[in-house]
């Protein structure tokens, strides 16, 4: 099963995977269901999974990594700073299809998992972030140093704020005047996020009741 060929049969089950975690929930699909699916032996499974947790936290890895994909699009792409750091923050979001799955991290026992994930994201949003704020930079829109850093704290910050959706119109501009005044921007350079925050609010209390 190594190499190749067990590579591609991973894939297939992890998009399998994901598909019925979309369509029924993360709770509702049971392994079994999965190997019959993907007309596997039980054993084949758990060569490439040890648990049902760990196909969870792989379909979620992939899920990042076609976020950041999209992500890294926006960096290059031929738009306004503001408009970049918007665009990179809703690519580092879920597909409102896959809210069952994002769910699932909300659970008491994959707690650890949700946090491991939450570090994941923000490894991979920093450098592209950074980056786009350097343009600022260069544009005269943003004066700082140590970009990297301002951005993983405020990265930080905004996950223990925001993550729950349970947050007060005070905090959101305590929030984007902070994030101004890290990246040493005039006051309403940023005010999009508010935007962006409350359309991520909105999402929340949709898909997630």
């Amino acid at each position: 099963m190594k190499g190749e060929k067990g590579e591609k049969r991973k894939q297939e089950l992890l998009k399998i995977a994901y598909q019925m975690f979309i369509q029924k929930g993360y709770e509702e699909t049971s392994i079994d269901e999965i190997i019959a699916e993907a007309h596997i032996a039980k054993g084949t499974y758990y060569y490439h999974f040890p648990s049902k947790e760990a196909l969870l936290e792989e379909v979620i890895n992939m899920m990042i990594e076609d976020e950041v994909g999209r992500a890294k699009e926006v960096v290059s792409a031929p738009m306004p700073v503001p408009q970049k750091l918007a665009g990179i923050v809703v690519s580092l979001r879920p597909e409102q299809g896959e809210s069952n799955i994002a769910d699932a991290l909300n659970q008491r026992e994959n707690i650890i998992m949700h946090e491991k994930i939450g570090r994941k994201i923000v490894e991979e949003a920093v450098p592209l972030l950074a980056d786009v704020v350097e343009q600022g930079i260069a544009q005269g829109m943003f004066t700082c140093d140590h970009v990297k850093e301002r951005v993983r704290m405020i990265l930080i910050v905004s996950q223990h704020l925001f993550d729950n959706g349970n947050f007060s119109y005070g905090e959101v501009e305590v929030f984007i005047d902070m994030v101004e005044k890290t990246l040493g921007a005039p006051s309403g350079t940023l005010g999009f996020i508010r935007q962006l925050i409350d359309q991520n609010d909105i999402e929340r209390r949709t898909h997630f009741p």
